[in-house]
């Protein structure tokens, strides 16, 4: 029997209108929260794209080989006013400054899309400086992952879609990679329907939702903030991470169990566990989660490359998606227009960057 403990027992009697012109918690009957986020345009040649750092510093290298590999696209670098400060030793500006960047990017109507240049630590400063009206008003696209997961909280919470993919810390390296190319055509709307093997610990069925949520560690201590986007019901719930023991992972899952995600969720996506701990006698870390997920009855697609490693591919977070997994293997499909086209992938074996990169890439080491 599910056992659920609503430590948010106000949030969870509000619905919250996830649409372009609201974004305070509405009443209903029903007493849910629905998450209805808009889509932003499509890039074209020309458009701009502002490069910021809401998280840990960037080398401004990186910086701008990114900015030319945007050129290259056919597409109109700015670089936010405050990247390149260093703060603290670790952060890319004070939070003061890491937001004046994030609202002038979304402010600028010129800017049609934002990539974040690193994840590391430090958005969740951010929550309660940024009001949804300033993300709804002007909705565009937003790139990133890892630390960036509370800004795609943020933004589906104001009713618009962003982009789990790839940073200035990985674009740097040239952009001819498929993780880099699927995101830039992503954007431009080549929107993807991924196929993907077999997993010995996936859970079979088919669920539609709105897919949220990012790396755990970073997703679950925004529960009950307006950055939780897994406060809403009928969602997908999307989680990956890098570098953490078997025993943080289940806490973060149970952190999130005994707020009722589960309970809310239609189905579950695993990215990948990078270099996570295995002092338990699990299989692996997706074994330890089944034992979790199995007793709601909902489907779970493990090995979706999107994480740290070498492969990571886009999601749409904030999307409505359609998750069916078989014995024959899954398939993850965005309903949101855009010319689909199918994506045949598997987990990624190989990791060319080192553990000490990919840690630090995630903030877990600078």
């Amino acid at each position: 029997m599910k056992r659920t403990i609503l430590l948010l027992t106000v949030a969870a009697l509000v619905f919250a209108s996830c649409g372009k012109e609201t974004v305070a918690p509405t009443p209903t009957p029903e007493g849910k929260l629905t998450l209805n986020c808009v889509r932003p345009a499509h890039l074209k040649a020309g458009d701009t794209i502002a490069l910021i750092s809401p998280a840990y510093y960037t080398a401004m290298e990186n910086v701008e080989a990114t900015a030319d590999l945007l050129r290259s696209w056919g597409f109109v670098p700015v670089i936010g006013p405050n990247v390149g400060k260093l703060v603290d030793g670790k952060y890319a500006g004070t939070v003061a400054e890491r937001v004046s960047d994030l609202l002038w990017a979304f402010g600028d109507p010129s800017i049609k899309a934002i990539i974040c240049n690193r994840g590391g630590y430090g958005t969740i400063q951010l929550i309660d400086q940024i009001p949804l009206s300033a993300l709804s008003a002007s909705p565009k696209w937003l790139v990133g992952f890892s630390d960036i997961s509370t800004l795609h909280g943020l933004l589906n919470r104001a009713g618009v879609m962003s982009v789990h993919g790839t940073m200035s810390s990985f674009l740097a390296a040239g952009g001819t990679d498929e993780t880099s190319t699927l995101m830039r055509d992503l954007l431009k709307g080549e929107v993807p329907c991924y196929r993907l093997l077999p997993h010995a610990q996936n859970i079979e069925g088919t669920a539609s939702g709105v897919l949220v949520g990012g790396n755990l560690c970073t997703v679950a201590p925004n529960v009950g903030s307006q950055a939780d986007a897994t406060m809403g019901h009928d969602i997908i719930l999307f989680v990956e991470e890098v570098g953490e023991s078997m025993h943080n992972i289940d806490r973060q899952m149970r952190i999130l169990q005994m707020n009722g995600v589960l309970d809310r969720c239609k189905g579950v996506v695993l990215g990948e566990f990078s270099d996570c701990g295995s002092e338990f006698t699990y299989e692996n870390v997706e074994a330890m989660i089944r034992q979790i997920v199995e007793p709601y009855g909902i489907p779970m697609l493990c090995g979706f490359p999107a994480g740290h490693g070498d492969v990571n591919l886009p999601l749409v977070m904030g999307a409505p998606v359609t998750i069916d997994v078989s014995g024959d293997g899954a398939t993850l499909q965005f309903n949101i227009g855009g010319n689909q086209h199918n994506i045949t992938t598997e987990p990624s074996v190989t990791n060319t960057k080192s553990l000490s990169d990919r840690l630090r890439m995630a903030g877990k080491v600078f």
